[in-house]
């Protein structure tokens, strides 16, 4: 009764109670006003929306009366400023890359003019384990409130179905939801791709760890190389062994890349962007008033500069789930 009706169980135990001794039965229980107090308290916790009715108790959304592009000018106050010689080097190798600032500025602006707004948006990524990809993420968290985690190692949405279903329900009523996925690559001041500087470590550091394992575990296989194994994939490293199989029918195109670490985000984007748009066109149905995609490549680079972003999909839908816009040309 405690989980259906909290209130009226704590009722009902308060007036049992009352029927007896309060001494007698409260010292032989062990019961005082203060823990029936804490009982209630705790109950708050099973509350349920009403019927028909999609909670949004969760507070993860922004308040205040302050727009979104007021708060994303303010977002790289005392980061790096942009370094116009490592700018182009990043764009030289990533043509079509912008800054973390410029993607952020331009994708607030957009979505302020359809209506969104830090107290009326959600936002979900679908971006890699690692530390140097929630930079971005936290970009995006600053203007419109704690983000909604779909993905997993190499920014795989592994929520799935389930967790995009569960994310539809708190985003606000007649409210929009806006959606930032992709793998990342690194590149270090000297233009190295997939190695990146990172902060307090004096070693120049794989990135992405998990997309260059996959590629060398495809290499293995399509070079001849890879040991026959009894073992089978483990529940303990679930993730790498489905970034490892996604990325199977990539083995030709990486094989004959110029860069083969280069091409390796590009081929995990268009592996992810088909389960992404599956999973948002399964539960289309949990959509509030729209919904925004943004999908492409982090470039992670060392603490000194600034990180970028090569967009490659950027669409609205309406609440019926339907595509109805594609804004990319607009970053």
């Amino acid at each position: 009764l405690f989980f259906i009706q909290p209130d009226l169980a704590l009722r009902t135990v308060c007036v049992t109670l009352s029927l007896f001794s309060p001494s007698s039965l409260f010292d032989n229980m062990k019961i005082t006003i203060a823990s029936l107090a804490a009982l209630f308290v705790a109950t708050e916790a099973f509350h349920t929306a009403p019927i028909g009715r999609t909670s949004t108790r969760i507070n993860m959304i922004v308040k205040g009366d302050e727009k979104a592009s007021e708060k994303v000018a303010k977002v790289f106050e005392g980061k790096p400023a942009e370094n116009s010689e490592f700018d182009a080097l990043v764009k030289a190798n990533f043509p079509g890359a912008i800054s973390n600032k410029q993607l952020a500025t331009k994708v607030v602006s957009v979505l302020e003019g359809k209506g969104y707004t830090p107290g009326n948006t959600l936002l979900a990524t679908s971006l890699c384990a690692d530390e140097l990809a929630r930079v971005l993420e936290d970009d995006f968290v600053k203007v419109y409130g704690n983000n909604f985690n779909l993905g997993g190692l190499s920014g795989f949405p592994f929520a799935g179905n389930t967790g995009f279903g569960a994310m539809a329900a708190h985003i606000p009523d007649d409210g929009y939801c806006l959606v930032v996925h992709g793998p990342h690559v690194g590149i270090t001041k000297d233009g190295l791709i997939g190695k990146v500087e990172r902060p307090g470590i004096a070693l120049v550091d794989n990135c992405c760890g998990s997309a260059i394992a996959a590629s060398n575990y495809l290499k293995g296989i399509t070079d001849g190389g890879a040991k026959i194994t009894t073992k089978l994939q483990s529940f303990s490293d679930f993730q790498q062994g489905a970034v490892q199989e996604l990325i199977l029918p990539f083995g030709k195109r990486l094989g004959e890349a110029e860069n083969r670490m280069k091409e390796l985000p590009y081929a995990l984007y268009d592996s992810q962007d088909i389960l992404v748009r599956d999973i948002i066109n399964t539960g289309k149905g949990g959509i509030k008033k729209g919904l925004a995609l943004l999908g492409g490549i982090q470039i992670n680079t060392g603490p000194d500069t600034l990180d970028y972003f090569h967009p490659l999909r950027f669409e609205y839908y309406n609440e019926d789930g339907e595509m109805v816009e594609d804004l990319l040309a607009l970053l």
